[in-house]
């Protein structure tokens, strides 16, 4: 039996589990805890030494789930999940998911870490603070810039501490009122759109030329002495690496304007090229993704700033440094400081895990990772471009970095099934494939970014499940309208997502509007 046939008998278990929650009973227990320590013998003798203040008015309202049912549980989600464990997801452009070393969750499970306290004093906290500092160091040397930050909590956060720092900066110029503007790209990530929105800026989208660079004559008329920065990110999602962009920073810094690098796609640049010779003045890297920490699509993740020593003075606050004097410590003493991103010091496992990630690697390693990344990329181009239907965006500029965003136009032109039909049958092949594209400038759009963790049999795998899809939507069109048939999940309804009445981010919010899953009252 050959992969795809192995593939096609895929049939994804399902269970329509509750919700925790919703299995709980009075007086059921997964563990015991342990008994009291010190100088007391009960549990009521322990609450009473408490300060009154301290104590809870009423029980918290946890799930009380036996240990057999809990395992269960937590067994059959987990059997209805897609993951990089038990499929190829290479289908997840522009995130680069990737596989992430297992010892790195041992590392950053040990017990020495994960029983810190974020506010015990710096000198019990000597060893996650110089890893800290050594997890910066190490970027200066990635990147070329001066001083980091590892406190935001992801990619967009990454991004708003980027404009928060413009914004202190300004501020500390006297041109806070004057400079409201801010300039990004058309296939640069929506973050570098809407952050800067969010923090009160204008912003101004430069549109790709022919060739797929963003058009330069136009980036010229948009500059003023109103730009406060560009937020520009290469390559860009189109796999496109602007080679021009020295010429983009050059004409932005003659008007004095900050430029900030958005290196979320950074795959397929790692000890290539560096974010200093490219002459910008701040950038932010993804630990998660990018240096091997897992991200599990909402968390916990850590968008390091990095930026030129110029702009020490704007940094959130505080800084790790060290000196001989203090040791490790964290530096507060940021009199313009943007402020503070994120509550305490920053996601420290995910900074346990990248340092071990690139220290495991090394300066070669991680020139090997850029390699791989590229060359499976553009292996995987050449066989979806043979797939009938299949298309790719500004077709003249080949290759592409460490990702390329294709179309099936003509697929939808030929048979009326477009990129959500191929979504849905994906799915029955045990495999992912991502197509959150909005809004679609390109049309039915699905972009690949296989990274280096993948063979070349799971490339060829994975491109002869689209290939085998297309064919489907040719040949056998009533087999791709009940698509998917095999997995968790069947027809995807996405009022619940794209309807803000219909959201429920809370426990009580979801219990108030759902008796069930997606059965309103």
């Amino acid at each position: 039996m050959n992969n795809l046939e192995r593939m096609k008998r895929f049939h994804q278990a399902k269970w329509n589990e509750p919700i925790i929650y919703e299995i709980s009973e009075p007086g059921a227990r997964a563990v015991l805890v342990p008994g009291p320590c010190c100088e007391c013998t009960s549990a009521e003798e322990a609450v009473a030494s408490l300060p009154s203040a301290m104590l809870r008015k009423e029980s918290p309202k946890l799930p009380e789930v036996a240990q057999l049912q809990l395992v269960r549980h937590y067994n059959h989600l987990s059997q209805e999940n897609i993951g990089v464990d038990g499929n190829i997801d290479i289908g997840q452009g522009t995130c680069t998911m990737k596989y992430n070393p297992k010892v790195n969750e041992r590392l950053a499970g040990d017990a020495k870490l994960s029983e810190m306290h974020p506010l015990q004093p710096e000198g019990t906290a000597q060893g996650i603070l110089e890893l800290f500092y050594r997890t910066g160091e190490l970027f200066k040397e990635i990147s070329g810039l001066d001083v980091f930050s590892m406190q935001p909590g992801g990619g967009s956060h990454g991004v708003l501490a980027l404009a928060s720092i413009v914004r202190a900066y300004w501020r500390d110029m006297g041109e806070e009122n004057k400079r409201d503007e801010i300039i990004t790209t058309l296939f640069s990530h929506p973050a570098d759109c809407a952050v800067p929105i969010v923090k009160g800026y204008k912003v101004t989208i430069i549109q790709p030329d022919a060739e797929g660079y963003p058009d330069i004559e136009a980036f010229k008329a948009a500059v003023s002495d109103h730009t406060a920065a560009i937020f520009f990110t290469n390559p860009e999602d189109t796999g496109i690496f602007n080679v021009r962009i020295k010429e983009f920073t050059r004409i932005a810094h003659e008007r004095g304007i900050l430029c900030c690098y958005d290196q979320a796609n950074a795959n397929g640049l790692l000890g290539v090229t560096r974010t200093v010779e490219a002459d910008f003045d701040m950038s932010f890297f993804n630990l998660h993704k990018t240096f091997g920490a897992p991200h599990g699509c909402g968390g916990p993740a850590t968008g390091m700033v990095a930026a030129k020593k110029e702009l020490r003075p704007y940094m959130p606050v505080p800084l790790v440094e060290h000196s001989p004097e203090k040791g490790y410590y964290l530096d507060f003493d940021l009199p313009k400081s943007c402020g503070k991103i994120k509550s305490f010091w920053g996601i420290a496992p995910v900074v346990v895990k990248a340092y071990s990630w690139i220290m495991s690697l090394g300066a070669e390693g991680l020139r090997e990772v850029s390699r791989v990344a590229v060359l499976n990329n553009n292996y995987c181009m050449k066989k979806i471009l043979a797939i009938r239907g299949a298309s790719i965006s500004f077709p003249n500029h080949r290759p592409r970095v460490e990702q390329a965003r294709y179309s099936w136009q003509k697929l939808k032109e030929d048979t009326g099934f477009g990129t959500a039909d191929v979504q849905r049958c994906v799915a029955d092949f045990g495999t992912h494939y991502w197509s959150s594209h909005e809004p679609w400038v390109i049309p039915e759009p699905f972009t690949i970014e296989p990274s280096e963790s993948y063979s070349k049999q799971d490339l060829d795998d994975y491109t002869a499940v689209l290939a085998e899809i297309a064919r489907m939507c040719y040949e056998e069109p009533e087999a791709v309208r009940r698509a998917p048939v095999n997995s968790t999940v069947h027809h995807i309804d996405h009022d619940y997502f794209d309807d803000p009445a219909k959201y429920a981010i809370t426990w009580r919010a979801y219990n108030k509007k759902y008796k069930g899953y997606f059965e309103p009252r």
